[in-house]
Order: C-alpha cells, then sequence, then structure tokens
C-alpha cells in the first residue's frame, strides 16, 4: 500500500478519534462524580449569600474533600462522617428555618451551623458522591430510632459496599460507624436515593415523587452545585 502524505483535515479527524478514545476510556477507566461543582463557585456564592463566616466554614469542607479525595472509601467514609457531626449543632427546623420540616442543602447547614437529622445525611451524601462513591452504594434511610423510652423519627445514611449487602450506618446520633446489626435501636422504615424509593417487601419506585428532593435538588443547582 503506498504511502500517503495526510492532509490537515485527516489529521483533525484523527485527532477528534483519538480525543473520543481517550473519553470513553476515561469513562470506562473511572466514573465522573455524580455531583459536581467548582469550589472556587460554592465558596464564592456562600460568602455572598450568607456571609462571610458562612464562606469560611464552606471552606474548610471543600479542605476537607480535597484531603480526603486520595484516600480508601473506608476513610472517606469516616472523614467525611467526622467533618459533618463536627461542623453541625442539632436542632429542629422549626427553630432553625421556621419551618416544621425543610431540608437545606450542605452551603445552608454549614452557613447556620446548625441542623436536624436530615440536613446531617445530605451533607455527607451529596460530600460521598462528590468524592466518587458509587451513588447506588449510598442511600438515606428512614428510621424509628429508640431513644431511652421514646421511639421518635430520624435519618441515616446507609452505606451499602455491595447490593444485597448489609449497610454500615453514618449517624448524627453516634460518630461511630456501624453495621447496621449492631443498630438495634434503629428500626428501617424506608430509604432512598437519586436511583429510587425503596420499602421493604415492595417494589423500587421513582425518587421523582418525594417533593422535597427536587426541591433540594433546584437550590442546590443555583448555588452552583450540579447533581
Amino acid at each position: 500500500m503506498p504511502y500517503c502524505q495526510p492532509t490537515a483535515a485527516r489529521v483533525r479527524a484523527l485527532l477528534r478519534g483519538l480525543t473520543t478514545l481517550v473519553l470513553c476510556l476515561a469513562l470506562a477507566w473511572g466514573p465522573a462524580p455524580a455531583v459536581t461543582f467548582e469550589p472556587g463557585v460554592l465558596a464564592s456564592y456562600a460568602r455572598q449569600h450568607y456571609g462571610a463566616k458562612a464562606g469560611r466554614a464552606v471552606e474548610s469542607w471543600l479542605a476537607m474533600l480535597t484531603q480526603a479525595s486520595g484516600l480508601e472509601e473506608q476513610e472517606k467514609l469516616r472523614m467525611v462522617n467526622g467533618f459533618w457531626n463536627n461542623a453541625l449543632i442539632g436542632g429542629e427546623d422549626i427553630s432553625i428555618w421556621g419551618q416544621v420540616d425543610y431540608w437545606a442543602t450542605p452551603l445552608q447547614s454549614l452557613a447556620k451551623g446548625a441542623g436536624d437529622c436530615e440536613d446531617y445525611v445530605i451533607g455527607k451524601y451529596f460530600s460521598l458522591l462528590y468524592l466518587g462513591v458509587a451513588p447506588e452504594k449510598l442511600r438515606f434511610v428512614y428510621v424509628r430510632a429508640q431513644i431511652g423510652s421514646q421511639s421518635i423519627a430520624h435519618m441515616v445514611l446507609g452505606y451499602y459496599p455491595q447490593p444485597q449487602a448489609e449497610p454500615l450506618v453514618l449517624d448524627s446520633l453516634i460518630d461511630r460507624i456501624q453495621p447496621a446489626h449492631n443498630r438495634p435501636d434503629l428500626t428501617p422504615v424506608f430509604s432512598f436515593n437519586a436511583q429510587g424509593v425503596y420499602i421493604p417487601g415492595g417494589k423500587r419506585s421513582s425518587v421523582d415523587g418525594i417533593g422535597r428532593w427536587r426541591d433540594l435538588l433546584a437550590r442546590m443547582r443555583a448555588e452552583g452545585f450540579q447533581p
């Protein structure tokens, strides 16, 4: 076969093909995180809309994410769980937001320095997604928590290393991450993530039916998240 001198058009076509190949390999070898954002954009938004103190709190969160990015997955869980449990003071939505039930964005929670159980879980969930933990491994889990003689509605983050595996529980009430069988004080009711709602013994349904979830994502997009 005779040698052909490549034309400029042929070179451009070859480069386009190589770019496509590189992108395909990148997707195959290392999937992109399920939530993305520009750190500088988030910090700037927090300062402008929530004040200087909020900006510093967000910068501390971003620094933790940078530190955790190269760690093994179990260490990511530990760092994220510890950060959020220390960053917020537990409270009720009616006291924090003047509403009976409000799901705050991570920036809003950091700006207040306070949150209820859902807000801890939201912060942990989106932190771990940003760090590359697969979405199917994480679920918001509604439970009944036995505290003394009281049974209260509560939410924790469940981490499922395999689809049918027993989850690890990331909780705002207890700092230590434990497998579910070590938490007899928690009785699961149902769970959900971006992929659906899971009810024991029932079929998975769409998460779009949870209005507060849709509202949360809309407010996060306005702040600069891309969930």
